[in-house]
């Protein structure tokens, strides 16, 4: 029997990365996962893969509020309702503050403070309704450590941070649980020099990637970049019964980044 048996999950950002890895996760301990991103050829691949009777997918920009009701409404049609919610869809924009154009800080959050908002307020009357359910909502290492270049990013996660905290405060008497999942530096998409910067050449990319690596081996006690599989368990620990009296709730995923800085080890 798999941790998820007989629940349905949607989660956000689903086409790659951490959202990709949460979903396959979820399916694989039984879920009926709806997977939701507005990278629709790579969304739609994955849920195929993982063939309809576990998956469906559908297009969801975070920050708009009828694309949620439609998502609530779609998973409603596959598979008859919600029961958990994993708000994983998020960017990230690198910027000194004061070279930080406002269209840019209003961009990050709208995707990453907005879009939360937005997901758990669409489900929760659903969750409500079928007894009770999850929310396990994505915030940051850059919401509890300051970091050099990521106002806007580390603002819009510190929110989600307080949202999930009343959240988890307003929702418990509904039978609904609601928790946050910090990640240090995740090796996806998100966090590839090359994607950061997709007007750098092939060499400078390399190069970047290559600092980058050792950055984390020295700054990192574990000494590496984290892997999405791993922010993924930590996921289903939240979605599943296994933390049935944790809400209101943050967990680190860093690697012990966060704990301190390692000394230099001769």
């Amino acid at each position: 029997m798999g941790k998820l048996d007989g629940r349905v999950v949607l989660v956000t950002g689903a086409a790659r990365g951490q959202g990709e890895q949460e979903a396959r996760l979820f399916a694989a301990e039984g879920a009926k996962v709806v997977l939701a991103d507005v990278l629709d050829e790579q969304g739609r691949a994955v849920a195929k893969e993982l063939g309809s009777d576990a998956a469906a997918y559908v297009h969801l920009d975070v920050g708009d509020e009828e694309h949620w009701a439609a998502a609530v409404a779609a998973a409603g049609e596959a598979f008859g309702g919600l029961d958990g919610l994993v708000n994983n869809a998020g960017i990230l924009r690198c910027n000194q503050l004061t070279d930080t154009p406002r269209k840019e800080f209003a961009e990050v959050c709208r995707v990453n403070q907005l879009g939360a908002f937005l997901g758990m307020r669409a489900v929760a009357p659903g969750l409500a309704a079928r007894g009770g359910g999850t929310i396990v909502n994505t915030s940051s290492y850059a919401a509890l450590a300051g970091m050099p270049f990521l106002t806007s990013y580390a603002a819009s996660k510190a929110a989600v941070l307080a949202m999930t905290r009343v959240a988890a405060l307003e929702l418990a008497a509904d039978g609904i649980r609601v928790n946050a999942v910090c990640p240090g530096a995740i090796d996806t998409p998100m966090t590839d020099p090359a994607a950061l910067d997709p007007s750098a050449d092939p060499g400078r990319a390399a190069a970047a990637a290559a600092a980058a690596e050792a950055f984390y081996r020295k700054a990192v006690p574990l000494g590496r970049i984290g892997r999405p599989d791993e922010v993924a368990r930590l996921a289903l620990y939240l979605t599943a019964d296994d933390s049935s009296y944790v809400t209101g709730q943050h967990f680190v995923v860093d690697g012990g980044w966060l704990a301190g800085v390692p000394l230099p080890v001769s």
